[in-house]
């Protein structure tokens, strides 16, 4: 019996074959607006050719899962390659998608929010060779190409290849992937785009991983021009930097003297990596205590060779002779050294009634010493005719008060809006539990609802203490509010280099979007509307199928380029 079931065996080895190293390994393309979990064990095929604009990107996603552990992981593509032989003069660009935890869930969860089983998400894109991969865990591969302005129209081929080990086995698979790039070229998109980020030194000790980082440094200022470098990929062209940090005062009997080196310095690297069209000058008031507290302004000190902030009533003698002399001299040197820039002043974040009043007293006493200044805002509030020229209100705000905001655009102020942790619910926001078209959507909000700009305060506020890569919520413990997972940063420090995500691409992309229904708009406005309405029926109300999204950019793409 014993031998029947050898002979038995070795005929069916001898019929199937000994399963090769392929055999063993799911490789697939697959959508890049699909999230792929660890646990995943099924993806959906996906060979479209992705279709762009010159000026635009094309994404690709593949995932890998074998029975064993893969090592030496190794991503290239080839050159993209028309049938004429001429090549796409690009860089494209692959990294292995990492998974972060969300130890929280958004306490207001939209109806097509993502549950990860494992509280483990995809996001950080690791843009380097020698991956390794668990047994029976997927493995995300992003590739992202640029398509230069001056590309020829066609349809481009490449040859995507994955390299590994799997056991002493060396493997190599392959993929072809193509794109097809329409006869437009998009422009430099013009949507005012800002996100905060920090350079404080607990941000800085974790960018540089976990070593200290002394202010206005070598090693500072290359992880500025890191920070710069990346805003740029996002299209970025509005940089919020603070006076009162990054300039330095001397103060003799009540007259201020003030060295704007530092503050030069910080303006020129994001000027000369392109993403500097407009300046935002930091807070110069905070609260003086509780959210209903009024606000009061902050005057520079040095105590024992450090900068101190400290508060003071605007009315006090020291706020006013302070600002009666900073804001003329801001001024005028900006206008000097940077004429080509444009200027907007936050005076204190998020106004509310409780505390107009004397938000309302700092930026009148602003305007006073320089009628010209443009103030800017988050607000909460409409109280604030004849003070803002900027109103950037919370998304659900915005929607709340629409009608008074477009009133505000007929007077000649801006408005742009912004997301945070705020507005949950059904509203496109950054969220790692969203879908990652929800987070592209964002600016076609931007489109369908007439704002010029988007602000988050959120590009790199890492917890202090925490590892980015382990946890990415937080509950505030005074407030209760939870600060969801996605909320905080969109990129991820690497030792003095940043890391991009998967929503920081879609970011991207939904600004190219943008941009590309505005030239629409100015050839078909009624087409622009109703293909932009096809997408976002309402504020909380999206068609995020893929093939849909993406029937729709082919006919934008189709008319533009007739």
């Amino acid at each position: 019996m014993k031998n029947l079931y050898l002979i038995c065996l070795l005929f069916i080895i001898s019929a199937c074959g000994t399963p090769t190293t392929e055999d063993r390994i799911t490789f697939t393309q697959v959508d890049p607006f699909l999230k792929v979990f660890r646990e995943s064990n099924f993806f959906p095929e996906y060979n479209e050719t992705e279709e762009v604009a010159a000026g635009e990107h094309a994404t690709f996603q593949f995932a890998v899962r074998a029975a064993l552990p893969l090592k030496e992981l190794s991503a290239q593509v080839t050159a993209f390659t028309n049938e004429k032989g001429t090549q796409l003069q690009s860089s494209p660009r692959t990294g292995f998608v990492d998974y972060v935890r969300v130890g929280r869930q958004t306490p207001d969860r939209a109806k097509d929010a993502i549950t990860s089983l494992s509280h483990y998400y995809p996001d950080p894109i690791i843009e380097q060779n020698g991956q390794s991969v668990t047994r029976d865990v997927a493995q995300p591969i992003w590739i992202s190409v640029p398509v230069p302005t001056n590309a020829e129209a066609g349809t481009y081929k490449a040859t995507f290849s994955l390299k590994g080990k799997m056991g002493n086995q060396i493997f190599e698979l392959k993929k072809e992937i193509s794109v097809k790039v329409y006869p437009i070229v998009m422009p430099q998109p013009d949507l005012w785009v800002t996100n905060w980020f920090g350079t404080s030194p607990d941000k800085m000790k974790i960018f540089n991983g976990g070593k200290e980082v002394e202010p206005y440094s070598d090693v500072y200022w290359e992880m500025v021009q890191e920070l710069a470098d990346k805003m740029k990929e996002c299209y970025s062209n509005v940089i919020l930097l603070s006076p009162l940090e990054h300039i330095e005062f001397e103060e003799k009997d009540g007259t201020y003297t003030f060295d704007y080196s530092r503050f030069d310095k910080m303006i020129d690297i994001f000027h000369r990596a392109g993403v500097l069209k407009m300046l935002e000058g930091g807070h110069i008031a905070g609260r003086t205590g509780d959210w209903s507290s009024q606000f009061a302004p902050y005057v520079p000190r040095y105590e024992n060779g450090k900068k101190k902030l400290v508060q003071y009533p605007m009315e006090s003698e020291q706020a006013v002779n302070f600002y009666r002399q900073f804001i003329p001299s801001l001024a005028a040197h900006l206008k000097e050294a940077y004429p080509e820039v444009l200027y907007a002043q936050h005076i204190a974040d998020e106004p509310t009634s409780d505390n107009i009043k004397s938000y309302v007293a700092i930026a009148r006493f602003v305007k006073q010493q320089c009628p010209d200044i443009k103030i800017i805002e988050a607000c909460h509030t409409h109280d604030l005719e004849n003070i803002l020229d900027i109103w950037v209100p919370q998304l659900n705000f915005y929607k709340e008060g629409y009608d008074f905001y477009r009133e505000r655009q007929k007077q000649g102020d801006e408005t742009w809006f912004y997301t945070c942790l705020a507005p949950q619910g059904d509203f496109a926001n950054r969220f790692l539990e969203q879908p990652l078209i929800k987070t592209r959507l964002i600016h076609w909000l931007n489109f369908k609802y007439g704002a010029t700009g988007y602000l988050h305060w959120g590009f790199n506020q890492w917890f202090t203490g925490n590892d980015p890569y382990k946890e990415t919520t937080r509950m505030n413990e005074e407030g209760g509010n939870t600060l969801p997972g996605g909320d905080s940063w969109i990129v991820y420090p690497n030792n003095g280099k940043l890391y991009g995500s998967i929503r920081l691409e879609a970011m991207r992309d939904g600004i190219a979007d943008y941009t590309l229904l505005k030239m629409l708009e100015k050839k078909n406005p009624e087409l622009a509307r109703e293909l932009c309405r096809l997408v976002v029926f309402h504020w909380t109300l999206y068609d995020t199928e893929s093939d849909h999204f993406r029937n729709i950019r082919h006919q934008m793409l189709e008319e533009l380029s007739k």
